[in-house]
């Protein structure tokens, strides 16, 4: 990076508005026009997040596409992680946009390459900052075109564009590297998850002289204590906001209530996020501490049933499959706490077997599923790392605007 330093050093940058240097359009709804065999690609969240992996096709081609457009993810999910996202188009009139979909175009070419605008968009806190979603996180074209966008050496095009240029090959190397460390680390995780889930199928395979088969809610129920907010910190209050997604667990929470009373939770039960059953938001409480209304917290009653197996069973895949059948509401649906209550498992007649089979799910979890340990972690790395050198390449200096 040192020549890209020293080429940087002392330049003289134009900071102008989006909507001085580009021209903005919105893609609009047109699922009617779907098809398999469609003629154009279908630009979407999911599109853009996948690098394009991910593709439908359109009969009809709403918003014309070019080359070097840029396609910005205008609306995602609260936890999404597309908001912002670009996406630069590689062929005249391949595409057309749905609705979430903004498309951005350079009006002098000349002055600004349209990679070097994508790259300098897609970083993060220049655009997520303007969310102001609930349900959804949004963004909005005026907040969109008012950001400021750094020109390099304005006075001498040539300059200009040869650092733009040198920056963008830079990015390209360090994109397609940690694009593929980390589809190497995922493939691995991959690999992983369908060794765990073959040992865990095995492990939960019973002859029936072996088990005995109950529903949850005859070995466990609802907690029905409460707990005042007094107590509550961010160490200990679970929503489902501060639940993690695919069984990691939970993370502390940026929100703690400062009044009233909250379900009680204590070491030993199981709490899982009630929204969106999909997500599979589960943590085994090794505490005791308070949990919103969206949270389940379950609480063992059968003194001979293992706590840490009954975890084991609730973030088994077959639960939050059964869940999801049983969930109300499209948009957002929530589990149904009655049909969860008759859920049906096998329980093991011996506790040392809980304990066993306990044991060694809980082994194969830390080399799957740990945030904090693995390849987990370490694709959040190979990220964070990426994100940094990103953001080292983009920061330009920026004067203070004088006081009138």
């Amino acid at each position: 990076m040192n020549y890209l330093e020293k080429l940087l050093e002392g330049i003289e940058v134009n900071w102008k508005p989006l909507a001085e240097i580009a021209n903005f359009s919105n893609g609009k709804g047109h699922e009617n026009a779907i098809s398999e065999e469609g003629e154009y690609i279908v630009v979407n969240s999911k599109f853009i997040s996948t690098n394009g992996r991910v593709a439908k096709y359109c009969n009809v081609q709403i918003c014309p596409l070019y080359i070097d457009d840029i396609l910005i993810v205008m609306s995602d999910l609260p936890n999404g992680k597309a908001l912002a996202k670009t996406f630069i188009v590689k062929e005249d009139d391949k595409y057309t946009l749905n609705q979430r979909i903004g498309a951005i175009s350079v009006k002098d070419k000349d002055a600004l390459l349209p990679k070097f605008l994508s790259y300098f968009l897609n970083r993060t806190p220049h655009l997520t900052k303007y969310n102001n979603g609930v349900d959804q996180t949004n963004l909005k074209k005026g907040e969109i075109l008012d950001v400021e966008i750094p020109i390099p050496c304005p006075n001498n095009k040539e300059k200009s564009l040869e650092i733009q240029a040198k920056i963008i090959r830079s990015l390209d190397f360090l994109t397609d590297l940690t694009n593929e460390l980390i589809t190497e680390l995922t493939t691995e995780i991959t690999t992983r998850r369908k060794q765990y889930n073959y040992y865990r199928n095995q492990l939960l395979s019973f002859e029936d002289d072996d088990v005995e088969w109950k529903t949850l809610g005859e070995v466990a129920a609802y907690s029905r204590t409460r707990i005042s907010s007094e107590h509550i910190d961010s160490t200990n209050y679970v929503g489902v906001d501060n639940l993690l997604q695919n069984k990691a667990g939970k993370t502390e929470s940026n929100y703690v209530p400062t009044e009233g009373n909250l379900t009680e939770y204590r070491t030993g039960d199981v709490l899982i996020g009630n929204i969106r059953p999909y997500l599979k938001k589960i943590w085994h409480a090794d505490r005791t501490g308070g949990a919103s209304g969206d949270v389940l917290v379950i609480h063992p009653t059968d003194e001979t049933l293992n706590p840490r197996y009954l975890y084991q069973i609730l973030s088994d895949e077959k639960f939050f499959e059964y869940s999801m059948q049983h969930a109300k509401g499209a948009k957002m649906p929530r589990g149904n706490k009655d049909k969860i209550m008759e859920y049906s498992f096998p329980i093991p007649k011996r506790q040392s077997e809980q304990e066993r089979i306990a044991f060694i799910l809980d082994k194969f979890d830390v080399l799957t599923n740990s945030i904090n340990d693995g390849l987990p972690r370490e694709i959040a790395l190979r990220q964070q790392q990426y994100e940094y050198y990103r953001d080292l390449l983009l920061s330009f200096p920026k004067q203070e605007k004088e006081s009138a």
